[in-house]
């Protein structure tokens, strides 16, 4: 199948891996999410999801009256096994043209043109940030897309130099950025007072220092709250919420969190549902994403999108995100964090303004629409066009 081909109407047919995607949507997961709504309306793509069973309804409602294949065991340790047994057989007696798997793994007995997504290299370089069994696991999963993927997707200029340089890929890298969906995480709420009673239910209050994502090592939580205890004595009425399940390693947070002066002004809300992740960022005083390092960063996309001032860390993929709209500042360095923070909360109302505007502007260019169509670049490169 050609561009041109594709202009007269034809459509690619794509097998889509969404058998990892958990029913409490993070990381990834929101990810592939995105990427099946936006490849729902794009008119070059014909979709079939491969999903575990059960999720037939799920998967359903994102691409109604397309094809879904609600086939893979349930269980982590089963899914892995039945991807390499089964899943490739069953791509292979299918007419679709191209398979991709989003997310770092793929089905090794595959014949037909095959992508897939590796996200980050902190498999190699940051083992300590992972639970010991996913390294070895996931090295191997990314070396086996280097050699035999027709076409690996990274989100960041940063991730495809860096698998470049440690996998030496056979087939082409192509980076696409992540998108945001402008309609939900938008600088304006949809009726006066509708953020304030959404985030009134979970017992926030403004003014708060915002952190959305799993809480893990390499996010940078403890130096946040190392942080804001500085923030917080020159800030009386600041609080600082943190939204997000408790990922691994992050056994000692509570502790960390006891041992700062400010510990009564630390909310943690857990996991937040997604209509509440655009209010809690919209109303927040300035969003933080401290992370040592990331594939994408999205929380930092969708905070600029709606208008908050973001904090995030130099030398990393939020850095090629956000640019020189948000405060950078070194991953880890509690110091250099809480100047960045109080810098955001106390910056003159027309520098802010300013700032709002152009991290709004800098998220129209990046949406779900243009991540799904150099997603169907990628499958035409698979293709050999």
């Amino acid at each position: 199948m050609t561009p041109e081909q594709l202009r007269r109407g034809a459509r690619i047919s794509v097998s889509l891996d969404v058998s990892a995607v958990p029913d409490q949507l993070v990381g990834v997961g929101r990810y592939v999410v995105g990427i099946v709504s936006a490849l729902a309306a794009s008119e070059n793509v014909e979709l079939c999801l491969i999903s575990r069973r059960g999720d037939r309804e799920r998967w359903h409602e994102l691409l109604p009256g397309g094809r879904v294949w609600p086939v893979v065991p349930r269980s982590r340790p089963a899914r892995l096994v039945w991807e390499q047994a089964a899943m490739g057989s069953l791509v292979n007696r299918s007419e679709v043209r191209v398979h991709h798997s989003p997310h770092y793994t793929m089905p090794e007995r595959c014949r037909v043109p095959t992508v897939v997504t590796v996200h980050d290299m902190t498999f190699f370089d940051h083992p300590e940030w992972h639970e010991r069994g996913k390294v070895a696991f996931f090295r191997r999963a990314i070396r086996v897309a280097a050699r035999k993927a027709d076409v690996v997707i990274c989100d960041s200029f940063k991730t495809a130099r860096r698998l470049e340089e440690v996998c030496n890929p056979v087939g082409l890298v192509s980076v696409v950025h992540l998108g945001v969906d402008l309609e939900r995480f938008s600088s304006l709420e949809p009726m006066a007072g509708e953020d304030r009673l959404a985030l009134g239910r979970f017992g926030v209050e403004q003014p708060y220092i915002a952190f959305v994502g799993t809480l893990e090592p390499r996010k940078g939580v403890l130096a946040l709250v190392r942080a804001f205890d500085e923030v917080a004595a020159a800030n009386p009425d600041i609080t600082l919420v943190l939204a997000g399940k408790d990922g691994w390693g992050m056994e000692s947070l509570g502790a960390e969190i006891s041992a700062i002066h400010h510990a009564n002004r630390v909310r943690r809300l857990g996991y937040v549902p997604e209509p509440l992740v655009a209010p809690l960022l919209r109303s927040a005083a300035v969003v933080v994403y401290p992370s040592f390092e990331e594939g994408f960063g999205l929380p930092v996309l969708e905070a600029l999108a709606c208008g908050a001032p973001v904090v995030t860390t130099r030398g990393s993929a939020m850095e090629e995100v956000a640019g020189d709209v948000a405060w950078l500042v070194e991953p880890g360095n509690v110091e250099e964090l809480a100047w960045a923070i109080t810098s955001a909360i106390c910056e003159d109302s027309r520098a802010a303004d300013r700032r709002r505007e152009a991290g709004v502007a800098k998220a129209s260019e990046m949406s779900w629409a243009s991540t799904a169509e150099g997603h169907v670049r990628a499958y035409l490169a698979a293709l050999g066009h």
